[in-house]
């Protein structure tokens, strides 16, 4: 029940994340990447503090400074700031799919890492799942697209925060673990801004396309932090793929991409791994 549970935590979080990139992706087509990064973990770190206070937590906690957290922070700066370049410069649902590879990454390091215990079966679904995300990708078919890369250092750096996140002190809570994750979002966006030009003032529709994102990151992410700290990461970090199927929504119906059969065939063999890691989740 533990990896089913988190398996839904991830969902949840996988469609808010959607959400988020959607209203990212409307906004950074106006005002600079580096600029929507820090009104982006600007207001992500205010709400988080919020939490935190209520909650009587203390906003800034000496945990924060631990290995562990140190290595979710590095992690979190590089994979935002190349995923943030991605979504603004390539077709959503491309980006997204890239983003995919994520599962793969975390349940290799969930086994060097954390001891766990992965059966032929379910690191064989994960395969099929890698499979179907290269589907979509096509390396060296229709030529690569070089900006891809983008994609693959934020999927290296998400794979490298969900790790440190299972290692995160426990004494941390989701509202502290938020503030210190948003927080990373401004330092990124600061390190893109300074290779860009002089910062805008936003139109009101592009705040309130930040301000759309914030919110629907904010729940986003505190439900990653939930899924990451349920069941087993090899069994939890798979429904990762559902991102997919929602970015491939949200770029047809937003953005008017369209992607053609085999990144459908792709996203399928994506969902299918998914589901069957789920029911493999209580045995190995």
């Amino acid at each position: 029940m533990e990896n089913i549970r988190g398996a839904m935590f991830m969902i949840a979080a996988m469609a808010g994340f959607a959400v988020e990139d959607m209203f990212l992706k409307a906004a950074t087509q106006h005002i600079p990447v580096g600029e929507a990064l820090i009104l982006f973990g600007g207001l992500g770190t205010l709400i988080f503090a919020g939490l935190a206070l209520q909650r009587g937590d203390r906003v800034i906690h000496p945990l924060a400074l631990s290995r562990p957290m140190l290595w979710r922070h590095a992690s979190e700066v590089f994979g935002r700031i190349g995923f943030t370049l991605a979504i603004a410069l390539t077709p959503l649902s491309t980006t997204s799919a890239i983003l995919q590879a994520t599962p793969l990454v975390v349940a290799a390091g969930a086994v060097v890492f954390f001891g766990e215990t992965v059966g032929w079966r379910r690191w064989s679904a994960i395969f099929v799942g890698f499979i179907g995300v290269l589907m979509v990708i096509r390396p060296g078919v229709a030529g690569f697209d070089p900006l891809s890369i983008l994609a693959v250092i934020g999927m290296l750096g998400f794979a490298g925060r969900d790790l440190a996140t299972r290692a995160a002190p426990k004494g941390l809570s989701t509202a502290q673990l938020g503030v210190y994750g948003f927080l990373m979002l401004v330092v990124a966006g600061i390190c893109v801004q300074a290779f860009s030009g002089p910062m805008h003032i936003p139109a009101p529709t592009q705040m309130a396309q930040i301000a759309a994102a914030t919110l629907f990151g904010v729940m986003a992410y505190s439900a990653l932090t939930r899924a990451m700290r349920t069941g087993e990461l090899s069994a939890v970090t798979p429904f990762r793929y559902s991102r997919l199927i929602f970015a491939l929504i949200f770029g047809a119906v937003v953005f008017g991409e369209r992607p053609d059969a085999l990144t459908y065939a792709g996203s399928a063999l994506i969902v299918a791994s998914g589901i069957y890691i789920m029911l493999r989740g209580r045995r190995a």
